[in-house]
């Protein structure tokens, strides 16, 4: 689904992402993420073996929820999961770079997560929910 550009510019300002998985009860599983659009899906990346990573497994269907006081998009989609180590460490660095407040942040970065299994997410854009913007 391509996104208008009112929702692209509001996505490529530094915001964070609700990430939303099922629990193998059923049940939602929330968590805070870093993201950045990438082309036609949302690029996020995270630790293996989390929870959100084992219910992926299961279930790929997922949404983020990104706000702005009473501005939110709300995207559908489900989850690709990359597990290549050289691709999810290069997109936590790029995550890590893109939320960076110090200039020593790639090194911090590097030694934060370079000891660490990481896996890439792909959210393909199925639905996407706007509200509070010019319609």
């Amino acid at each position: 689904m391509a996104l208008d550009p009112e929702s692209v510019a509001f996505l490529q300002e530094k915001r964070y992402a609700v990430l939303a998985t099922i629990n193998e009860d059923g049940g939602p599983q929330q968590s805070v993420m870093w993201y950045e659009l990438d082309g036609d899906h949302i690029l996020m990346n995270t630790r293996r073996g989390r929870v959100k990573d084992r219910n992926l497994i299961n279930d790929a269907r997922a949404s983020i929820c990104i706000e702005d006081g009473y501005r939110y998009l709300a995207i559908y989609g489900k989850i690709t999961t990359i597990d290549d180590q050289t691709i999810a460490h290069a997109d936590i660095l790029r995550l890590a770079m893109r939320y960076a407040e110090a200039d020593s942040s790639e090194e911090q970065a590097k030694a934060m997560f370079s000891n660490q299994t990481r896996i890439t997410l792909h959210l393909s854009i199925d639905r996407v929910d706007k509200h509070g913007f010019a319609e």
